[in-house]
């Protein structure tokens, strides 16, 4: 793979050591997944780096590596940050909402598992729970955006997990799926930078959504779309939100 010297496992079918840490749930956009792949000779970074940049298909860019090997910290994800775009809910319903789950001492959900079903708590995963409402954002006709920073638990607690809690424990239902984009994951502190929110009373970045300064080290290989000119979370939210078109 990329002419780089992969690890494979033993046995009668042998595959590559790839790790794939987090994973997004499916039907989820992400700007922040890691991997983890295990070679049988050191190489430098920066040309584990370039390899992959020129084997992996346009609109894929590997963002960083590093060798976990001299930095076991990188592999640091306590959480990670979700925007969720919620059709037909206004923000103050968001708002309600989102105040009544965090003050709920747990929000049990089920879940169909390849164990049947499993019941756990949403609530204690949650750090912070928030409606977005700046001006270019809340202009969107017909929907409410939210931000979550959510803890790395086992079993792990995805975004709809919490709509649906949310559904139960305030009756949120937005009017078609939502859109749910992970912007990082990695220490709680950095998720929390990411989405421009507070955590133990940290203030996140003003203005727009992005990369932060991270508070801990980078994971060990970063890969993520490439965004089109206006940003693939933007146009798959003008898709989902009416009114949105007017907003161009």
């Amino acid at each position: 793979m990329a002419g780089l010297p992969v690890a494979y496992s033993a046995g009668f079918s042998p595959h590559p050591k790839i790790s794939y840490i987090g994973g997004a749930p499916t039907g989820a956009a992400s700007e922040a997944e890691y991997l983890e792949i295990a070679l049988t000779g050191s190489r430098e970074p920066a040309d584990v780096l370039s390899r992959l940049g020129k084997a992996l298909p346009d609109g894929i860019d590997v963002i960083e590596v590093v060798d976990t090997a001299s930095a076991p910290e990188a592999l640091r994800l306590e959480a990670s940050a979700w925007e969720v775009v919620l059709p037909g809910v206004t923000p103050d319903e968001a708002e309600r909402a989102a105040a009544v789950f965090m003050a709920a001492a747990e929000a049990e959900v089920e879940r169909l598992t390849s164990k049947g079903i499993r019941r756990f708590d949403s609530r204690a995963a949650v750090v912070t729970l928030e409606v977005v409402r700046r001006a270019a954002e809340a202009q969107v006709a017909g929907c409410a955006i939210l931000r979550m920073v959510v803890r790395h638990l086992t079993p792990a607690v995805r975004p709809d997990d919490i709509l649906t809690a949310l559904g139960h424990v305030a009756a949120l239902a937005p009017s078609s799926p939502p859109l749910v984009t992970r912007l990082a994951q990695g220490p709680i502190g950095m998720a929390a930078a990411a989405a421009g929110i507070s955590v133990s009373g940290t203030p996140g970045p003003a203005g727009s959504p992005g990369p932060a300064g991270p508070s801990g080290p980078t994971p060990p290989v970063a890969a993520a779309p490439r965004p089109p000119a206006q940003g693939a979370a933007q146009g798959q939210k003008k898709a989902t939100c009416p009114g949105a078109e007017a907003e161009r």
